[in-house]
């Protein structure tokens, strides 16, 4: 009568343990990330630094909810604590530097430079592959100064004291466009994320497509999310390398964090470890650091921290 129920015991103890060295290269990995950090903080730019300061929401939510089963468990919490009090070191002096190198840059941007911004997700969902678009553009849909005017107009920092949760009409336009490619797609999405966050509830208000009338925000992000999916599979069947690196796993960060646990594959991850320079710490094109790639890339995986520990957690677990 005992022998299946020590099968059962042997069978979930190899899970836990399979899981917990997951667990394991994700925190190496973050601590490698850090002491980049650690040492070019200052040289870091905005994108690079919103990247750590997602992190450290991530971290801060890892060690407040870590799952207490056993030993090495608190070990591993012991470590992302350890992690989590650097981070918030480097990131004090981090931007410090970015307000005295780029003080314009740095005030339009300033609301999303805090931890406390960035919502994690709540829940779990996964992206819908009849959403994927007929066809998409060749070229991106947008350029860089737009998507920064939209969002400074939907945080209020476009003036002094400006007016938060404006949507002007070519902004509305150009982040609800269907068929976007690569950076154009992330950045529709981190649209949609920045007004959600910033409590920008109307932000569909005057779109008066017909065809339109009955897509939500959190639909535009599912329909987003399926095409960055669909994006990353195609980029994963290829040899990844340099920019294609950077949209795949800013397309992990970004819709992980809006909750489509779909995005964290285990091969995926793994594929992830193995861009970072294991000298350096940093992640980016073949011929040095990108600050870039490196910021996002160190969120990403503290998002696959904190879905793996989930899924580690029995109680959060759905009843079978």
């Amino acid at each position: 009568m005992w022998y299946p129920f020590l099968v059962l015991l042997v069978l979930s103890s190899t899970i836990d343990v399979s899981n917990q060295d997951v667990i394991d290269n994700i925190l190496m990995s973050l601590s490698k990330g850090i002491t980049y950090f650690d040492m070019q903080g200052r040289n870091i730019n905005l994108d690079g630094v919103v990247g750590y300061l997602i992190l450290q929401a991530q971290l801060q939510e890892a060690t407040r909810t870590w799952p207490h089963s056993d030993f090495p468990s608190l070990s591993q919490r012991a470590a992302a604590v350890s992690m989590l009090k650097r981070l918030n070191k480097s990131l004090s002096t981090a931007v410090s530097a970015l307000q005295e190198t780029d003080p314009k840059y740095f005030k339009e941007f300033e609301p999303i430079l805090d931890s406390s911004f960035w919502s994690l997700p709540a829940e779990w969902s996964s992206t819908d592959p009849s959403l994927v678009y007929n066809s998409v553009r060749s070229m991106e849909c947008y350029d860089e100064q737009l998507s920064d005017k939209c969002m400074t107009l939907l945080l209020g920092t476009w003036k002094d004291n400006g007016t938060p949760c404006i949507v002007t009409k070519s902004c509305r336009d150009t982040m609800t466009q269907f068929g976007c490619p690569h950076y154009s797609l992330s950045h529709q999405l981190l649209y949609f994320m920045i007004g959600t966050m910033k409590g920008c509830s109307r932000m569909l208000k005057g779109d008066l497509r017909l065809s339109r009338v009955n897509i939500t925000v959190e639909h535009y992000k599912r329909i987003f999310c399926s095409n960055m999916m669909k994006s990353n599979q195609d980029i994963i069947k290829n040899a990844i390398t340099g920019q294609m690196q950077d949209i795949f796993v800013e397309n992990i960060l970004l819709c992980g964090l809006v909750g489509f646990s779909d995005f964290y594959k285990l091969d995926w991850l793994q594929s992830i470890l193995t861009w970072q320079d294991q000298e350096a710490g940093c992640f980016g094109k073949e011929d040095g650091c990108s600050s870039h790639m490196t910021g996002v890339a160190v969120s990403a995986l503290g998002g696959f921290l904190n879905y793996y520990l989930s899924e580690q957690d029995i109680t959060k677990r759905p009843l079978i």
